[in-house]
Order: C-alpha cells, then sequence, then structure tokens
C-alpha cells in the first residue's frame, strides 16, 4: 500500500513536467497593409545551431498555425510566401517557456520595402527537391546587361571557365534547358551567353533521365547532367538580341543573335564568324561537330590556327490547351583549320627505351548541316507521344604531311617515316524515336514503349604515300645505321559503311501494395552494318587501278539482341529504393564478303542494378547507387580489318575475346542551410571490372608494335572519384562568397607489353579554394585557386614517374569607373614542376584585360578594347605521362592580339522597366 501511495504522490508532483514535455507554438500571418489572412505561408522551424529543419507546415485559411510536439532548444521560426520578404525569428523551448504564442505576424511584400525597412531574414537562394537543387536567381546579385552565364558563375557548387564551359557538382553540364524545352539542340553555351540573366525566375540543375525513366520513375542508367533555366513570366513576351563586330591586325570577331518570345513561342537565330577559336557560340561546338560514326571529325582543340562560320535558327510552340508542341533546331557551320606541330615520345619498354620525334603540317576543313525536330501530343488525361527526328549531313576534309623518326636509349636509328595522307569524307546520319506513355485505370499502373530508329552512312576517298624504311640492330663499323628494309606504299583507299539500328523496349509497372511496385522490361535490338575497305596501287599509266585484295575487306555485321528485366521500386515518405536486373541475350554474326569467312558468337549479359536516396529534408539529401553491365567486345577488336596506313602500328584480333563485367557504385550527397546561406556537396564513384578488355603490345627491335585485346583473369582494373565542395557567404568579410573544393581521382590499369604484365597506378589531389563578391556597379571578382600532385607509375619502369606537385588557378577582377567606364582582367596560371620524366618546369601565365564604354541609358551599347594574352606565353604546349609513355606535344596557336570592338545588346520584353537587382 506504501509503494502504491508513494507512486501516486510521485505522479501528482511530476504532472507538471509531464504536461510541458510536449513544446509548442503558434501564430497568425497577415498582410496588415492589404487586410489579408496569409493562407498557406510555409512555416519552418529550424534549429539555431546548424539551421537544419525540424519540422514544416503552412497556415490555414484564417492564417493561422500550430505546431506541437516540439522538443526544448534554441530554434528559428522561418514563414515565407511567394513575393513576400521572409520574416525570421529566433526563440528558445524549455521547462520555463514551453510554449509562445507569436501573435500576429506581419508580413510585407517585397516591392512596398523602402530602405529604411529592416527584414529579418533572405530570401531562399537553394531549395533541393529530389533529386533537383534549385537557385532562386532574385537571392543573387546581377548587373545591368548581364548575362545567364554571369549568374550562374555566383552560384554554390557550379563553376564556368573561360570558354563558358559549365561543370556543377564536378561533373559537366551537357544540356541547358529553357522553361524545359530545349534551344537550339540543348546546347549550353547558346543560352548561358546570350539569355539575359534579368530574365531568370529559376534555375534548375538535375540529372536528366531518359523519357522511359523519367515517367517510371525508375532509373535506368542514362543521365545528362542539365539546367533548366525557368524564364519570369513577365519576360516572356517581347524580343532582345545582341550584335557584336570587333577586328585587330590579324584577328576578327563578327556575332549576331536575335530572339522573339511570346508566352507560347520562341523563335531566335544567330550568326558567327572569327579566326579567334570562337567555333559558334558555344564551348562544345567541337562535340557538337562530332556527331556521328568514323573517325575522328575536325575540332579546335587549341592546334593550328582556326577560321569558322556558323548559323542556326530556333522554333518551339504550344497550341491546343498546351496539348501540343513542336521544337525544330536548323544549324549550319565550318571549321577550317591549319598548322605544324612536333610530337617527342619516350616508350619504355622491358626491351630498352624508344625515343620518337614527330613532325607534322596539317590542314583540315570541316562543314556541317544538323536538323532536329521534336513533336509532342498530350493524346488524353492519361497518354502521351513523343515523336524525335535528327539529321546531319557532313563533309570533312584531311590533309597531314608527317616526317617520323624512332631511336633506341643508345641513339641508336630504328625506323623513319614520311607521309603523306588526303582524306575527303561524306556523312550522312539520321535517327528517330518514337515514345508512347499510358497511364491505366488502377493507381501507379503504367505502359510506356520507346523506339529508336538510326542510319549512318559514309563514304570517302583518300589517297596515301608513305615511305617507311627499318634498320638493323647492328651498325656499320663507321656507327652508321645500316638500312634492312623498306616499304612504300602509294595507295588509293575507297571506304564506304552503312550502320543500321533498330531497337525497342516496352515497360510495365504495377502497384504490389500502397508502397512497392514492380517494374517489367522487355525489348529487341537489330543491329546491321556494312563495312567496305577498298585499297588500289598505282598501275603503270599512272591512276589508282590495281587492286590490292591484302589491304581490302568487306564486312557484313548482324546483330540480333532480346532483353527482359524485373526493377522493384520501394518508396515511402523519405527513402526510395529501387532494385531487380535486366538479362539479354545477344546473338553476334560477322561475314567478311571477300573471303566468305563467317564469325558467330553469342552472349549472355547480366546487369543488375541497386539505386537508393533519402531525403532528410528539402536541403538535405542522400544517394547511393550500384550498376552491374557487360561490355560486349567490339568488331575491330575480335577481327579487326586488315590496314596498312601504319606500318609502325599493326593490329590483330581476337575471336576468343569474352564481354567484361563493369561495377559501378556511386554516392551524392547535398546540404543548403538557408539562414547561414552555407552549401556543400559531396560526389563520389569506385569502377572496378571483372575479365577486363585489356591491350597487349609487343615491339620489336626496329620499333614496329603490334596490338592485340585480350582478357585479364587474375587482375581487376578499377578507378575512383571524388568531389567536395562548401560555400558560404561569410559576412564578416562584406559578404564576401567563400568556396572549398576538393576534387581526387585515380585509376588502376593493366595491359601486357611484350607478353609482361604492366600495372600503371595514377592519381591526381586537387584542393581549391574560391573567393567572389559581386557589388552592382562598383566590382565584381572571383578567384579560384590551389595546388594540385599528380602521381604516375607503372609496374615495369618503377624509376621513371610522373609524381610531383603543381599549381593552377583563375581569377577575374571588373571595376565600375564613372562615366559608365568599366576595366577587366582575367588570368590563367599553370605550373608544372619537373619530375623524373620530364627534366624541366613548365609555368605558363594567360593575362587578358578590357577596357569598356558603356553609352545610351539603357547601357546596352559597348564599346570595347581587349587584349589576349599580353604576356604572349600562349606558346602551344603539352605534356603527359600515362603508363609506359611520356609524351610532348609543341605546336602553333593564337598568340597575343588586340581587338576593338562594338557590342548593342537591344531588349524589349514584356514592356515592364527592368531596374538593377539591389545588392545582398
Amino acid at each position: 500500500m506504501k509503494v502504491i501511495l508513494s507512486f501516486l504522490i510521485f505522479l501528482l508532483l511530476a504532472a507538471p513536467a509531464f504536461a510541458q514535455s510536449s513544446y509548442h507554438i503558434k501564430g497568425y500571418v497577415i498582410d496588415p497593409a492589404e487586410n489579408l489572412k496569409m493562407e498557406n505561408t510555409s512555416i519552418a522551424i529550424l534549429h539555431a545551431k546548424d539551421s537544419t529543419l525540424v519540422t514544416f507546415t503552412r497556415a490555414t485559411a484564417d492564417g493561422s498555425f500550430t505546431i506541437n510536439q516540439l522538443k526544448s532548444g534554441n530554434l528559428i521560426l522561418l514563414a515565407t510566401y511567394p513575393g513576400y520578404a521572409d520574416y525570421v525569428e529566433h526563440f528558445k523551448l524549455d521547462s520555463m517557456n514551453p510554449g509562445i504564442d507569436f501573435g500576429l505576424i506581419n508580413m510585407t511584400l517585397k516591392a512596398r520595402l523602402l530602405q529604411e525597412v529592416v527584414v529579418k531574414g533572405q530570401t531562399d537562394a537553394i531549395k533541393i527537391k529530389g533529386d533537383t537543387t534549385e537557385y532562386n536567381a532574385a537571392a543573387f546579385v546581377i548587373q545591368p546587361n548581364a548575362k545567364v552565364e554571369d549568374l550562374l558563375k555566383q552560384f554554390p557548387g557550379i563553376q564556368v571557365d573561360k570558354d563558358g564551359k559549365i561543370t556543377a557538382q564536378g561533373q559537366t553540364v551537357t544540356k541547358v534547358l529553357v522553361d524545359g524545352e530545349e534551344f537550339f539542340g540543348d546546347d549550353p553555351t547558346l543560352v548561358t551567353k546570350n539569355l539575359r540573366a534579368d530574365m531568370v525566375d529559376k534555375v534548375q540543375l538535375y540529372d536528366k533521365k531518359s523519357d522511359q525513366a523519367a515517367f517510371t520513375g525508375i532509373d535506368d542508367g542514362i543521365k545528362d547532367k542539365t539546367l533548366n533555366i525557368k524564364l519570369k513570366e513577365d519576360k516572356k513576351n517581347g524580343y532582345f538580341g545582341k550584335i557584336e563586330v570587333g577586328g585587330a591586325t590579324d584577328y576578327n570577331e563578327q556575332q549576331a543573335m536575335l530572339n522573339v518570345f511570346s508566352a507560347k513561342q520562341k523563335f531566335s537565330v544567330y550568326a558567327t564568324h572569327s579566326n579567334t577559336a570562337k567555333t559558334g557560340l558555344s564551348w562544345q561546338d567541337n562535340n557538337r561537330f562530332n556527331t556521328g560514326g568514323g573517325r575522328d571529325d575536325i575540332s579546335y582543340n587549341g592546334e593550328g590556327l582556326p577560321e569558322t562560320s556558323s548559323a542556326a535558327a530556333h522554333y518551339d510552340t504550344k497550341w491546343n490547351q498546351n496539348k501540343q508542341s513542336i521544337n525544330i533546331n536548323y544549324k549550319i557551320g565550318s571549321i577550317d583549320v591549319s598548322g605544324f606541330k612536333n610530337t617527342l615520345n619516350q616508350n619504355n619498354l622491358p626491351i630498352g627505351i624508344l625515343f620518337s620525334n614527330t613532325n607534322q603540317n596539317f590542314s583540315n576543313r570541316m562543314f556541317r548541316q544538323k536538323l532536329d525536330a521534336t513533336y509532342k501530343l498530350k493524346i488524353d488525361s492519361t497518354s502521351d507521344l513523343k515523336i524525335s527526328v535528327d539529321g546531319t549531313l557532313r563533309n570533312n576534309g584531311y590533309h597531314n604531311d608527317d616526317k617520323a623518326r624512332t631511336q633506341s636509349g643508345e641513339n641508336i636509328l630504328k625506323n623513319s617515316s614520311t607521309r603523306l595522307w588526303d582524306d575527303d569524307t561524306e556523312q550522312q546520319n539520321f535517327s528517330g524515336n518514337i515514345f508512347w506513355s499510358k497511364k491505366l485505370k488502377k493507381k501507379g499502373r503504367t505502359l510506356s514503349l520507346n523506339i529508336n530508329a538510326s542510319s549512318n552512312d559514309s563514304n570517302s576517298e583518300a589517297y596515301l604515300n608513305s615511305l617507311n624504311e627499318f634498320y638493323n640492330p647492328e651498325l656499320n663499323t663507321d656507327g652508321s645505321s645500316i638500312l634492312d628494309s623498306v616499304v612504300n606504299i602509294d595507295q588509293l583507299k575507297l571506304n564506304n559503311s552503312d550502320n543500321k539500328i533498330f531497337n525497342t523496349n516496352a515497360t510495365y509497372t504495377e502497384p504490389l501494395s500502397k508502397r512497392l511496385a514492380l517494374v517489367f522490361n522487355y525489348g529487341i535490338d537489330m543491329n546491321k552494318g556494312i563495312s567496305d575497305r577498298q585499297s588500289f596501287n598505282k598501275a603503270l599509266n599512272g591512276s589508282y587501278t590495281d587492286f590490292d585484295l591484302e589491304f581490302s575487306n568487306n564486312f557484313e555485321l548482324k546483330q540480333f539482341t532480346h532483353q527482359t528485366g524485373a526493377i522493384f521500386n520501394y518508396n515511402k515518405e523519405k527513402v526510395i529504393l529501387n532494385f531487380g536486373s535486366k538479362l539479354s541475350f545477344v546473338n553476334f554474326a560477322q561475314t567478311d564478303l571477300y573471303t566468305d569467312s563467317n564469325f558467330s558468337r553469342n552472349f549472355i549479359n547480366l546487369n543488375p542494378q541497386v539505386n537508393f536516396s533519402y531525403n532528410f529534408s528539402q536541403q538535405k539529401r542522400l544517394r547511393l547507387d550500384y550498376n552491374g553491365s557487360n561490355t560486349q567486345p567490339s568488331i575491330n577488336q575480335i577481327q579487326p580489318v586488315r590496314s596498312n596506313t601504319d606500318p609502325l602500328n599493326i593490329y590483330l584480333g581476337n575471336p576468343d575475346l569474352k564481354p567484361a563485367f563493369n561495377n559501378r557504385f556511386n554516392i551524392n550527397y547535398n546540404n543548403y542551410k538557408v539562414m547561414s546561406n552555407s552549401y556543400f556537396y559531396l560526389g563520389a564513384s569506385y569502377n572496378f571490372t571483372s575479365n577486363a578488355i585489356v591491350d597487349s603490345r609487343t615491339t620489336d627491335t626496329a620499333g614496329v608494335s603490334r596490338y592485340k585485346s585480350v582478357n585479364l583473369h587474375d587482375k581487376a582494373p578499377s578507378n575512383y572519384w571524388l568531389y567536395a565542395s562548401y560555400s558560404q557567404q561569410v559576412k564578416a568579410l562584406l559578404g564576401i562568397n567563400v568556396g572549398i573544393n576538393l576534387q581526387t581521382n585515380g585509376n588502376t590499369y593493366f595491359s601486357y607489353i611484350n607478353d609482361e604484365l604492366n600495372r600503371t597506378i595514377s592519381n591526381s589531389y586537387v584542393p581549391q579554394l574560391s573567393i567572389s563578391k559581386h557589388a552592382v556597379k562598383k566590382y565584381e571578382f572571383y578567384v579560384n585557386f590551389g595546388p594540385s600532385y599528380n602521381t604516375s607509375q607503372s609496374s615495369l619502369q618503377k624509376e621513371l614517374n610522373n609524381n610531383g606537385w603543381g599549381w593552377s588557378g583563375y581569377g577575374s577582377i571588373g571595376l565600375y569607373l564613372p562615366g559608365k567606364i568599366r576595366i577587366a582582367t582575367n588570368a590563367n596560371y599553370t605550373y608544372q614542376p619537373k619530375t623524373v620524366s620530364f627534366n624541366q618546369d613548365f609555368e605558363q601565365l594567360l593575362l587578358n584585360a578590357s577596357l569598356d564604354k558603356k553609352f545610351t541609358k539603357k547601357e546596352n551599347l559597348t564599346l570595347s578594347l581587349s587584349g589576349r594574352d599580353l604576356l604572349n606565353q600562349n606558346t602551344g604546349f603539352r605534356r603527359s605521362a600515362y603508363g609506359n609513355a611520356i609524351t610532348q606535344t609543341s605546336y602553333n596557336t593564337i598568340r597575343r592580339y588586340f581587338m576593338l570592338s562594338v557590342i548593342w545588346d537591344f531588349n524589349k520584353m514584356g514592356g515592364i522597366k527592368t531596374t538593377p537587382a539591389k545588392e545582398n
């Protein structure tokens, strides 16, 4: 009885404490100026220590809110509503203050804010929505007439280099969309360098999935790092553009662009011409030119002097209550590159060291036309249809004149060669895609069909004239080399190839429960190709009519694949888990039509996958992935075509090759803290390959190398990549943005050299510090610099490595002076110290500067004087060491020049006068 009485007394005494164990708050949100009850206002409770989200709710119809079940501690109340300034208040809950009534919370429209009004809080700069990181353009400072590229440079986790190449979270951005639609065929820099920053509402960063994966929600491994530019509603009507004309003594640049936007239509055209390495408006034009099969097309990589021209047109529209839309892009462009280069190569072999010295004069050209179109139809409320077509016509011309010598480490001449190569190639590439999706009656039950077809046709005519001399390992008594043999080639080569591919994939999803769904796939792939290569020796009458059967071949390929698979999808609140596998059955058949020999193989491929993501909050997310896939041996690896274009490098086939199996692990974590305006991102991957296909090379004493692909059974090549980024605005340093980036990658690769297994281990470590600040009409600066440490060593030549420290950095600064004058400069710095492989340092500082004077009230007319490579250090130099090969290349390139330009930005969007953004 005493025990029971004591327990009752304890309960009575402890009741107040128990009653206060659940802390609570309440309040009432209004706009007093408009006498509005702020329904649906977002109410977030954050930890004061790290600004992580505790809980979230919305105000009811009368503007009131109540939150129970809170824990004690120092907290922050954040109230947000579109178009209104954020309301922020710190508070504390403890046993003395178990509940707080905030009373009336007054919200103020941003448009009504005066300079003397002090707003507690700031605009959310970043939101993380599932797989998407969304940047709010209003939270960043922009200059008048600034472009999207200037806005992107301020986003945490995003870097834009001097050429406009965008890197987001350590990965290259390959697509930039406008309101979810491709703009000039998704060419990134066409948007970022020409679209006005004041038109942008939000910028979304995500991995764009295939149509089928986006519809089903199940990852199929197809991803493109993508930025989607969402425009403000009042900026979708009107026109804008730019005209730029620049000239110098030896260089010139011309550019014009016009954009006409209406609510549902976009029409854009541009044209460029230059000899300053401006290959169109995009840093990716090099890659865009390189679509289609065959050998590598012409692009500008800094070697030689280029002349480029390009033009394009874009149109997209929606109609029938947005149920139908079309997107059309046309491009035409050309590039001519001529120059010379010298390549020094050191080949470290078990039998000794070989040094080669090659001088090359080249003159190459490319002309390309490309048309693509996408039509979308919303058939009804449950089904959609998307049809895409793409066609490219291309003409490439190559002229290369090479002279090369190879010597041993003892300076004994091994071989020498002269080679003249003229090639003219015509290519036609066409592709089409149909994607149909249907939501069935049962919720979660869907059906989709994806059909792809493509045709790639290439015809080339090439003339090869080469003289190759091979020398005896023994020397004459006077120390001179003894000529052992000579191979003289003078041939016409006609290469014709035609490849047609057709594949289908049907996907059916079935909900097994409220949280679990099954995704079933079945597909058929068909591939048919013909490669006819003919060689003709010069006849006595001087014409190339003597057919050479030894170096001619005509292969026909037929490949049939059908695959099936099942993926399970589990989705519960913050957790998404996908797991399953696909199984492919491959029948491969190849026929040499000249010799009537056949080669066929059958493969069974397994492709398992596991994808896990956890959303801690709207600002914090973790994702883990595993994908396994097979790599089929290529045709050239199994039975390569016979070729004598390079007698020093001969490729052999291996019909016994088996598929390799790749294992890929990935992790991604990002976290944005609202109150401290800090952002952290971590991305990492690790890959290893079982039964890998590796090179086996045998080099004889004359310097002739023979290559063959083989399976590696007892070793697993691997590689890793890690990128971490942290950025924060430091108010104590006048609001300067400070970022710290760390990127490291490495690989372990195996190969056979003269029948000995060689293991090459390479690593790179690059920490960098970035500092930036933008003050409207005052100044702007951006600095990114840091050391690097690289290692590279092979097991067969351990004493030779390329280990060493280096430095790299980029900086830019702009100052705004009275009279609408702006002076700016930027610099790229590279330092590579001497190593065991390279006996001299390499240091380069590329310094550029400009002086701009703006005219008119809108400051949209600019007279610019710019100087490139002011220190004249762009000498054209590159070196690398990988495996047993050490290479150093010198070439002519664009050097120092000065240019005077006139730039006119014109803009009439929405009929609404724009004002510069205020500095945060």
